[in-house]
């Protein structure tokens, strides 16, 4: 099992005891986007590495039982499963990981722009995303926007830039949709093709 971690990067680990008794109970800790607290064994010339303690840091409250969350959340863990490659360490993006997850699952977040959001300040951490909302319209190879929705789509991303998940933006279901997908061709220009996002159509179901 693979597992970002903020001193190490991203390793792979060997998840002892999960075929005792209790293992279901130790597997349940290891699930996508679980916040943990972890003493490991790291050496460097071993492929696997060993885990000696593992706890949840703090528990999921709503991402479990809200359909709506809970779509976002698989949404997010393939984008970051396909962003981060072994041995990648950031930790100033694995910080900005931890608080969106913890913020998804508050109570006060605003879902229908979360995603894009995400996306585009995930971006910046990994050193890809344009100084200005323009580049992200400009730098891409698609250009999916009729102009009177480019007006808008550049609007909401100079919002999104500048109030991150407090973002107060009203823009039509389908720029937020088209934004979204255009923002996933951008991440697979940017990482030299990703493969299909398989989440996408749960995802664009959410965004209404």
């Amino acid at each position: 099992m693979k597992i970002f971690t903020r001193e190490l990067g991203l390793k792979p680990y060997l998840i002892n005891g999960v075929r005792s008794a209790g293992g279901k109970s130790k597997m349940a800790l290891y699930q996508p986007l679980s916040i943990l607290d972890l003493v490991v064994y790291d050496k460097s010339n071993s492929g696997l590495q060993r885990i000696s303690e593992a706890k949840l840091n703090q528990a999921h409250q709503r991402i479990p039982f809200d359909f709506a969350r809970t779509g976002i959340a698989l949404f997010l863990t393939e984008v970051i499963s396909k962003s981060i490659y072994e041995e990648y360490q950031n930790e100033s993006l694995f910080d900005f990981l931890v608080q969106s997850i913890v913020h998804l699952d508050s109570d006060g977040v605003k879902l229908k722009h979360f995603p894009l959001v995400f996306l585009v300040e995930q971006a910046r951490f990994l050193g890809f995303a344009p100084e200005e909302a323009l580049g992200f319209i400009e730098e891409s190879k698609n250009q999916p926007f009729h102009p009177e929705e480019l007006i808008i789509a550049k609007n909401y991303l100079v919002e999104v830039m500048n109030s991150s998940f407090e973002i107060n933006f009203k823009a039509p279901i389908e720029i937020r949709r088209k934004l979204v997908d255009y923002l996933l061709d951008f991440y697979s220009e940017q990482m030299e093709s990703t493969g299909p996002w398989k989440t996408l159509p749960i995802l664009r179901q959410l965004l209404d």
